[in-house]
């Protein structure tokens, strides 16, 4: 800070006064937090980075995903799940739209071999029993089916969920029978994927961030997590201590890292 390394223990600083510099590069802090919708491609990783040079979500945006705002995706989405994902640097808002307590709505579109009957929609529809437990009621809607049996043909559902389990809209669908060829979410809480290209993305407006807040306005955006949890932690300095006022740490001293 000030051209002089903090102590082990943090120091206090004052962004409109002091300078604060890593490896030579001055560090500024984030004053608005940056909103992206990505229509993510087949075989993308969701994750910042990979240590098999996969490609990533941030690979996707490119440059808008490095500089100035340090994105990250909020939940994941699979390798082959294609589709919408929101990326940002608010890990406030994030934590809300994750955490089940929440019941933020995600929607999929899911091709799958066979023709669902009534009574594999109901299934859905009431909770499908996984190894993992039952899962919650969904809205299961089935679009569109082709000539065949129960067991032939291809149909096309539609179907939204309030939970985050691992690969859970596959497996509901394999648990009536039914195996996912493939799987595309088309809507997240109140963002909709609409016309938005593969491997495209878009910054929302302060209309859809807005929506957001409201989808998980049950409790204060800034209150204290629930006991036992905590708000992940966004790859960025840390906010203002006080008003006017933030923390500078030594890499030496176990800063908190991406």
């Amino acid at each position: 800070m000030n051209g002089e390394r903090p102590p082990p223990t943090g120091l206090l600083i004052d962004p409109d006064v002091d300078r604060v510099t890593v490896n030579g590069q001055a560090v500024k802090p984030v004053t608005r937090h940056r909103y992206i919708v990505l229509n993510k491609p087949l075989g993308v990783i969701t994750t910042a980075k990979d240590e098999s040079a996969r490609s990533t979500v941030l690979d996707v945006v490119g440059d808008e995903g490095k500089a100035g705002h340090r994105l990250f995706p909020v939940g994941r989405l699979d390798a082959d799940t294609t589709g919408l994902l929101l990326l940002t640097d608010d890990g406030d808002l994030a934590f809300r739209l994750t955490h089940p307590r929440y019941k933020v709505a995600k929607e999929y579109i899911a091709l799958v071999t066979g023709n669902p009957s009534s009574a594999d929609v109901e299934t859905l529809r009431k909770g499908v029993k996984l190894d993992d437990g039952v899962t919650a009621p969904a809205e299961v809607e089935v679009l569109r089916i082709t000539p065949g049996s129960r067991d032939s043909g291809v149909a096309e559902v539609r179907i939204v969920i309030r939970e985050g389990r691992h690969r859970q809209v596959r497996r509901m669908l394999h648990g009536i029978g039914h195996k996912v060829q493939a799987l595309n979410r088309v809507g997240f809480g109140p963002l909709k994927l609409g016309r938005l290209k593969t491997g495209g993305w878009r910054v929302l407006g302060e209309a859809e961030v807005a929506a957001l807040h409201r989808a998980v306005s049950g409790h204060e955006r800034n209150s204290i997590a629930p006991p036992g949890l905590r708000p992940p932690r966004a790859p960025r300095a840390r906010g203002p201590q006080r008003a006017g006022e933030a923390r500078a740490t030594s890499p030496a001293s176990g800063e908190e890292t991406d």
